[in-house]
């Protein structure tokens, strides 16, 4: 490991260095799918194809703005600029080897992502920013090895499912029936929305990657993947900070300074 690197996350393993991956600001990750502009608009479901952008203020350019120290060292996004109103995108990563997890997504998003909010569920994750930066950033983790058409999805509403057996094509269940799989392509298709609306045409996401593939780049301990109990570094570090809290709880002059 580059000393000279923050490391943001323990552990030699291919899990750790998978979610050292996905928690890097730097990481580059492989394009899987192209998804049109409009494509994305009726997956999000915030605004029609062609729509113009809706607006919460005037562009910060066209305001007159008090001095502020913190304006001036935060560059704002596209979105923030423009007057952007605030819309949603939540996703949920299916227990088999989705390419994330909800945690992971909440850290990787503010590291990622300038002008979010996040909220982590146990299977879910929503995140909150101006139109067309969620745009911006829901391509990214649409269109790459992050989204896995089989078991990870776009769901605003009905989310559960992500603790649920996969069914007999492998996909997520999901209530609202969104997807549809072809069995003669083997590729899986939006039907609706994020809200469960009908679009007035299919959005195809391409194949599901095959298991094999899954485990290689699995943020998850267990199972097929690395044993918990072989996180020796990751176990050393949680224990610490668990030590650190109770003894720093009781008396404060006792715990490692740095």
């Amino acid at each position: 490991m580059d000393e000279k690197k923050a490391n943001r996350y323990p552990g030699n393993d291919p899990v750790g260095a998978r979610r050292r991956e996905l928690l890097s600001p730097e990481s580059k990750f492989k394009r899987l799918r192209e998804i049109s502009d409009n494509d994305l608009v009726l997956l999000l479901g915030h605004r029609n194809p062609g729509e113009e952008y809706g607006s919460a203020h005037p562009p910060l350019d066209e305001l007159e703005q008090k001095d502020d120290p913190i304006a001036d060292l935060i560059e704002p996004s596209a979105g923030a600029r423009a007057g952007d109103r605030i819309k949603y995108l939540q996703m949920t990563d299916s227990v088999y080897y989705s390419p994330s997890a909800p945690t992971f997504r909440g850290r990787m998003y503010h590291v990622r992502y300038p002008g979010i909010d996040t909220i982590v569920y146990s299977g879910r994750q929503l995140m909150e920013t101006r139109e067309r930066d969620l745009e911006l950033y829901t391509r990214e983790l649409m269109e790459t090895e992050l989204f896995d058409a089989a078991r990870t999805s776009m769901r605003a509403i009905t989310v559960h499912g992500s603790s649920l057996r996969l069914d007999e094509n492998g996909l997520m269940f999901d209530a609202r029936r969104r997807t549809r799989y072809d069995p003669e392509t083997g590729e899986v298709s939006y039907v609706k929305n994020q809200m469960a609306i009908p679009m007035d045409r299919a959005v195809n996401l391409g194949k599901p990657m095959d298991e094999e593939e899954l485990i290689s780049i699995s943020v998850r301990y267990g199972g097929a993947s690395i044993p918990y109990r072989d996180a020796k570094e990751l176990w050393k570090l949680t224990g610490k900070i668990l030590e650190q809290h109770v003894v720093g709880g009781f008396n404060p002059t006792k715990i490692e300074r740095r």
